[in-house]
C-alpha cells in the first residue's frame, strides 16, 4: 500500500517508547475531541467518535482523560476549542503530502508546518495543491495468513468495494467513507474482526525516491509526524526495497 502513514513504514518511526506512548495518547485525545465537534458527544450517533474511544480504550488512555475531552469539545470551559486544518505540499522528488492537524492556534501550527517543509527541502502548497492525487476511503486491515474467500466473500456482501491482498499476505478490505462503520460492525458480527480499521487517505501514484533524496523526505515526514498538532501524515512515496534510513 502506498503512502506514510500509520499503514505504511511503520519500521521507519523513530523515537523513545515513551515518547511515542505521549504522542500517541494525545493524537488519540485530540481525535476524540475532533470526533465530537463535529458529530456530537454520542458514540451510538457518531461513528467517528465510537471508533475514537475504542482506540483510546485500547491503547489505555485514562477514563478520565477521555471524559475531559469530550467535556472539553464540547465547550465546558477547559480551553479553547480545536480546529481541523489540512496542509498541503511537495517533499524532494516529487513527492505529495497530506497533513491532518488538530490545532488551538492556526498560525502556530501553519508556521511548523511551512518550517518543517523548508527545513527538508519541501514546500509548502496552497489548498488543493496535492488533494487531488488522494481518495479518501475506508480501510480495515486483516493479519497474513486470514482466510480470504469467506472474508472476501463477507464482505462485498456487508458493501466493501474491494479485497485486496498485500505483497506481505495482509488482506485489505477497502470501503467507501460512508460505508466504513457498516462494514466494520458486518464483519465483527460475522466472527472477523479487522486488525486495524479506519477511515483514511490513499494514494493514486507512486513517488518512487532513492538514495539522499529517499532520505531528505523520510527526514520530512517524520518531522512533521514529530509536531504535536499533526493527527495524520500521508504521502505518495515509495521508498527503494530495503530502504534503511542512515544512522537509524
Amino acid at each position: 500500500m502506498a503512502g506514510h502513514s500509520k499503514w505504511a513504514n511503520i519500521q521507519y518511526r523513530k523515537g523513545t517508547q515513551d515518547a511515542r506512548r505521549a504522542r500517541l495518547f494525545t493524537r488519540l485525545i485530540r481525535e476524540i475531541h475532533g470526533a465530537v465537534r463535529h458529530g456530537g458527544p454520542d458514540p451510538q450517533g457518531n461513528p467517528r467518535l465510537r471508533l475514537a474511544l475504542e482506540r483510546a480504550n485500547e491503547a489505555d488512555v485514562p477514563k478520565d482523560t477521555i471524559e475531559r475531552a469530550i467535556r472539553r469539545a464540547q465547550g465546558a470551559g477547559e480551553g479553547p476549542g480545536l480546529e481541523e486544518i489540512r496542509y498541503e505540499g511537495y517533499a524532494p522528488g516529487g513527492v505529495a503530502v497530506l497533513v491532518e492537524c488538530l490545532t488551538d492556534n492556526r498560525n502556530r501550527t501553519a508556521g511548523e508546518i511551512r518550517h518543517a517543509f523548508t527545513k527538508h527541502g519541501g514546500n509548502l502548497g496552497a489548498d488543493g495543491a496535492v488533494a487531488y492525487l488522494f481518495q479518501r476511503v475506508g480501510l480495515l486491515s486483516y493479519p497474513a495468513g486470514t482466510a480470504e474467500e469467506p472474508l472476501f466473500e463477507q464482505a462485498l456482501e456487508a458493501g466493501a468495494e474491494d479485497v485486496q491482498r498485500e505483497a506481505d499476505g495482509t488482506l485489505i478490505v477497502q470501503t467507501d467513507p460512508e460505508e466504513f462503520e457498516a462494514v466494520r460492525r458486518s464483519l465483527l458480527e460475522a466472527g472477523l474482526p479487522p486488525e486495524r480499521g479506519e477511515v483514511t487517505f490513499r494514494s493514486s501514484t507512486q513517488a518512487e525516491v532513492t538514495g539522499e533524496t529517499a532520505e531528505q523526505v523520510w527526514r520530512l515526514l517524520n518531522a512533521l509526524e514529530d509536531i504535536d498538532e499533526t493527527q495524520n501524515v500521508y504521502s505518495n512515496v515509495a521508498f527503494p526495497t530495503g530502504f534503511t534510513p542512515g544512522g537509524i
